[in-house]
C-alpha cells in the first residue's frame, strides 16, 4: 500500500510541476532588423546637396514583408539640424540564398535649418538590390524624395544601406505584472542567457566654446544650451555596448536645437558593482535653434561615472564634448542622469544570480497629432499636424513612464519637433477586456517651425482610451492641452494612432 501511495504521489507531483510550468508565459520570437541608410538630396537654388542619413528598425511581418519606424538627419551640406520621423513598409524577397530585392516606402514629417520643407510631410519610396553576408547585409538602388506639402525638396537619387539582424524575444502583453520564482522559470522556455539593457533619462548642458572668430561664439557669446533627453544602450558582451542618444534644447537659446547620436562604449565596474565608469564615443547629427553646425555631422566623446542608488537604479554624471570634425561647432558637455539597468528575457548570467523574474509591459505608439490654431511667432495662426512616436514602460499594471518625440508634417511648420517625457496612469481592461482608459502628463523640449515655444519648454497633459484589436495591437485616441513656458503656444489637441504592446521578462 505504501508503494502505491508513493507512486501516486510521484505522478501527482509531476503533474503539478507540469501545470506550474504551463502558467509561465511562453517565450515568442520576433524577427527584425536595424538599418542605416544614406542618400544625397538635391536642394533648389544655390544650396549644396544635403547628405541625409537614416536609422530604422523594422519588424518582419512574415517571410517577405516588413514594417517599422525610421528617423533621418542631415549630415552634410549646409542644413545641420534638419530631422524627420516616419513609418516604413516594404517587401523583401530573396531571389537566391544571398541576393534579395527590397521595394519599400517611407512616409514621414520634419525639416529644419531654413530648408524649403513646407509643412514637413514627405514620401520616400525605394527599390534596392541587396546581398546577405549572414551577419549583416548591404543594399543599394533607386529612391525618390518629395516634400509634397508646400515644400520644394524633391527628386530621384541613389541610396545605400547597411542592415543588421536584430530580433527579440517577448510574451503577450497580458503577462505584464506576473511574477515567477527561479525554479518555475528554470523549467520554462526562458531558461536561456539573459540580455542586458539600460535606459537613462538625463539633463545635459552644452557650453559653446571656441575663439572669438567662431560664428557660434559670436552669435551666442559662449551660452550654455540646456538639453533634456534619453539614452538607450544594449550590451553585446559583459563590458561592450552600443547606444542611441537623443536630446532636445529647452533653455539657454531659442528653441529648436536637437541632436541624435549612435555609438558604442566600454563599461568598467568596481566597488562590488556599485560604481561604474563608462567611456563612450558616438557619431550623429545635430543643429537647429540658430546653431551653426554646417552639414550637421557631429561627434560625441564622453566619459561617465555612475553610482548605485538602489537595486538596478544608478545616478550618472557625464563629461565630454559635442563637436563637428572641424570644430566649427564645439561645445563642452556636462550632464546628470538617472539610469535603470534591466537583465531581460533569460535566467542564465555569468555576472549575476537571480531569484525571480517579473514580466514588464512595454507599448510602442505611432500616432498623428492635431494642434488646433497653434500660435506662431511671425506667421499666421493655423492648425499644426505632427507624426509622433511614444514609448511606455510599465512600472506596474496601472502606472507607466513614457517618452515621446514628434515632428510636424502638415501646417506650414516643417521644422517643428518635440522631445518630452512623463508619467501616466491607466485603468484595468474593461468591456470584455477590450478597452483601457488612461491619463498622462509629459513635459520637455519643443521648438522650430515658427511655433511660439519661447526657449522650448512645454507641458502636455492628455487623457484617452485604447481599444484592443488583437494580442499585440490596439487602436488609441486621446485629447489634451499643450502649453509652452515663455511662448504663446497654448492650445488643445487630439490624436489617434496604433499601439503595439508586448511584455518581456525582467530578472531580479
Amino acid at each position: 500500500m505504501k508503494k502505491i501511495l508513493f507512486v501516486f504521489a510521484l505522478v501527482l507531483s509531476g503533474q503539478l510541476l507540469d501545470a506550474q510550468n504551463e502558467i509561465v508565459p511562453k517565450k515568442k520570437s520576433q524577427k527584425a532588423f536595424a538599418k542605416l541608410d544614406f542618400l544625397s538630396l538635391d536642394l533648389p537654388k544655390d544650396d549644396p546637396n544635403m547628405g541625409f542619413t537614416g536609422i530604422h528598425y523594422n519588424l518582419m511581418l512574415n517571410d517577405w514583408s516588413y514594417a517599422g519606424l525610421g528617423i533621418y538627419g542631415a549630415v552634410s551640406g549646409n542644413k545641420g539640424g534638419f530631422f524627420t520621423l516616419g513609418v516604413n513598409a516594404g517587401i523583401k524577397k530573396y531571389v537566391s540564398d544571398v541576393f534579395y530585392m527590397d521595394a519599400g516606402f517611407h512616409f514621414g514629417g520634419g525639416g529644419g535649418a531654413g530648408a524649403p520643407d513646407g509643412g514637413g510631410a514627405f514620401i520616400l519610396p525605394h527599390f534596392n538590390l541587396g546581398y546577405n553576408f549572414k551577419h549583416f547585409s548591404i543594399n543599394s538602388g533607386w529612391s525618390y524624395v518629395d516634400f509634397f506639402d508646400g515644400g520644394n525638396i524633391n527628386g530621384h537619387q541613389l541610396n545605400v544601406g547597411l542592415e543588421i539582424p536584430l530580433g527579440y524575444s517577448f510574451s503577450n502583453y497580458e503577462a505584464s505584472g506576473n511574477e515567477f520564482n527561479f525554479e518555475m522559470l528554470e523549467r520554462s522556455s526562458w531558461n536561456v542567457n539573459s540580455k542586458r539593457t539600460s535606459l537613462m533619462l538625463h539633463l545635459n548642458n552644452l557650453k559653446i566654446e571656441g575663439d572669438d572668430t567662431n560664428i557660434n561664439v559670436q552669435k551666442f557669446n559662449r551660452a550654455t544650451i540646456r538639453l533634456a533627453g534619453f539614452e538607450l544602450a544594449t550590451y553585446f558582451s559583459k563590458n561592450w555596448f552600443s547606444f542611441l542618444k537623443v536630446d532636445g534644447a529647452f533653455d539657454g537659446i531659442k528653441a529648436g536645437y536637437m541632436d541624435v547620436f549612435l555609438g558604442g562604449g566600454y563599461h568598467f565596474s568596481f566597488n562590488k558593482n556599485r560604481t561604474n565608469i563608462l567611456a563612450k564615443f558616438g557619431v550623429g547629427a545635430g543643429g537647429g535653434g540658430g546653431v551653426g553646425t554646417k552639414g550637421g555631422f557631429l561627434m560625441y566623446p564622453d566619459i561617465s561615472l555612475e553610482q548605485k542608488l538602489f537595486k538596478n537604479t544608478f545616478l550618472s554624471i557625464n563629461k565630454g564634448f559635442v563637436m563637428s570634425p572641424d570644430s566649427h561647432f564645439y561645445t563642452s558637455s556636462f550632464g546628470v542622469g538617472l539610469k535603470y539597468y534591466i537583465d531581460r528575457n533569460g535566467i542564465i548570467s555569468e555576472e549575476k544570480s537571480f531569484s525571480k523574474g517579473k514580466f514588464k509591459g512595454i507599448e510602442v505608439i505611432t500616432k498623428q497629432d492635431l494642434y488646433f490654431n497653434a500660435k506662431r511667432d511671425g506667421n499666421p495662426t493655423e492648425n499644426l499636424h505632427q507624426i509622433s512616436l511614444q514609448i511606455n514602460l510599465n512600472l506596474n499594471k496601472n502606472i507607466y513612464v513614457t517618452g515621446q518625440t514628434s515632428f510636424a508634417n502638415f501646417g506650414n511648420a516643417g521644422a517643428y519637433a518635440e522631445g518630452i517625457v512623463g508619467l501616466g496612469t491607466r485603468t484595468n481592461p474593461l468591456l470584455k477586456d477590450k478597452v483601457i482608459f488612461f491619463g498622462q502628463i509629459l513635459g520637455g523640449a519643443a521648438g522650430g517651425g515658427d511655433i511660439s515655444t519661447g526657449e522650448g519648454f512645454i507641458v502636455k497633459p492628455s487623457a484617452g482610451l485604447s481599444y484592443k484589436l488583437n494580442n499585440t495591437l490596439s487602436f488609441r485616441t486621446a485629447a489634451g492641452f499643450v502649453k509652452a513656458k515663455g511662448g504663446n503656444l497654448s492650445n488643445p489637441f487630439v490624436n489617434f494612432g496604433i499601439k503595439y504592446h508586448l511584455s518581456f521578462l525582467k530578472m531580479n
